[in-house]
């Protein structure tokens, strides 16, 4: 279970730091109770703020909801910009680097992933919120077109990029709904990593 950031409590609030422990709030009561299980009042009374409080800042629940996936978003994207650094670029151990994170994302925070990408809080929408430059997706065709040693992100590309994605949210899934567990299998996250690495980029492997 993620563990749960200590909400500070103020007497005074400036404009900006109200919102962001409203959006805090809400994420710890996400990770506590999922994203259904809780109230505006609940995290006003979190924040440690009157209940009418996050109507300055917020129209309704769902609107903190939105606030906390963009939030989350963000994070996530600026963890895995920081998972590449000092690894060159092209090499095999980015596109791990970045597996490890997107798992370890959704292992510590299971209710933000969740949000993220359940079927209410998705679209061009969020994604405007969260930020034009937050594209993990560009980044991993990036990183793959880095690796085959490719100026455009073409039609190979995409469909590699699409298979380390794709391999990496359902182990994530699987992981953090703990059904792996109970198949009596045991998951040794980077072998498994360097594995599909090897198996996407055969040519880069054997050449290595």
């Amino acid at each position: 279970m993620a563990q749960t950031r200590e909400i500070r409590r103020k007497t005074g609030y400036h404009h900006g730091d109200l919102q962001a422990q409203l959006v805090e709030a809400t994420r710890a009561l996400v990770e506590e109770k999922g994203p259904d299980g809780f109230s505006v009042s609940e995290a006003a009374r979190k924040a440690g703020v009157s209940t009418a409080a996050p109507y300055r800042h917020f129209k309704d629940r769902e609107e903190m909801l939105e606030a906390v996936c963009a939030e989350g978003m963000r994070r996530h994207f600026a963890q895995m910009n920081a998972s590449l650094e000092g690894i060159p670029r092209g090499d095999l151990r980015r596109v791990e680097a970045l597996g490890r994170v997107y798992v370890g994302f959704a292992q510590r925070e299971p209710g933000v992933f969740r949000l993220i990408f359940g079927s209410k809080h998705k679209g061009e929408a969020l994604d405007k919120k969260a930020g034009d430059d937050v594209r993990p997706f560009e980044l991993v065709q990036e990183e793959v077109a880095a690796i085959l040693g490719r100026t455009e992100i073409d039609a190979d590309v995409m469909h590699r990029a699409l298979l380390l994605w794709t391999f990496v949210h359902g182990l994530s899934f699987l992981l953090i709904d703990d059904v792996a567990s109970h198949k009596g299998l045991t998951i040794d996250l980077n072998p498994i990593l360097a594995d599909i690495g090897r198996r996407v980029f055969p040519e880069v492997s054997a050449g290595s």
